[in-house]
């Protein structure tokens, strides 16, 4: 079967890549360093999202599932998360907790329920309930997603080389379950550098309890 080479996945990724660059230019202009960096991180996290939906990883996109409820896991129910199978994480999670948490997909910048959360507080795995990021690490990114400069712990992640979408990234998941929470770029803030770029979708948020 013939196939135009103007429709195959290598050259529709250079065409993304070119746009995303095209972008970039208009956007820098008689911006700072650090302002180039922030809208630099958005407009290729967007160009990732757009790859992932060309892809069909967000099958299971639903209109306001930002308002679903959250996951009803009970941590004491479960003693091997990774024996756990798909029906029984489709029990657990909403369609979109799934969708990212479980098969590796990238919720909108700038819709997920934690982008820009100030309150005080952990984060846990929205899968396994395991902590692994605070409050304290998180910074404005100008990305759309949560971030954060390091985890709780370097016990409580995992990462994973990433080939996907044309792209060499490193995959952060979630050390008890296999979660999938994000990527981890070298563009943060000090002290790391660090930038993990999460998922709100594969997060649970506990407040401080206020004294």
């Amino acid at each position: 079967m013939f196939v135009s080479i103007f429709t195959s996945p290598l050259v529709q990724q250079a065409r993304l890549q070119y746009q995303c660059k095209q972008c970039c230019r208009v956007l820098y202009s008689g911006n700072t360093v650090q302002q180039q960096q922030q809208q630099q991180r958005t407009v290729l996290g967007v160009a990732f999202w757009r790859a992932s939906l060309q892809r069909g990883q967000l099958t299971q996109l639903v209109k306001g599932s930002s308002r679903l409820k959250m996951s009803q896991s009970n941590p004491a129910d479960v003693k091997d998360w990774r024996a756990l199978t798909e029906e029984d994480w489709k029990a657990r999670l909403t369609p979109m907790q799934f969708e990212v948490a479980r098969r590796a997909g990238t919720e909108r910048p700038f819709t997920g329920e934690y982008w820009n959360e100030k309150r005080t507080g952990i984060y846990r795995c929205v899968c396994c309930g395991t902590p692994l990021f605070s409050s304290e690490t998180k910074f404005d990114s100008g990305t759309g997603w949560p971030s954060f400069y390091a985890p709780l712990s370097k016990e409580a992640v995992k990462e994973r080389r990433d080939l996907s979408h044309g792209m060499i990234r490193t995959e952060v998941l979630c050390a008890v379950c296999d979660a999938h929470l994000g990527h981890v770029f070298p563009d943060g803030p000090k002290p790391t550098g660090l930038r993990y770029c999460m998922n709100s979708y594969s997060l649970k948020f506990e407040p401080k309890e206020s004294s």
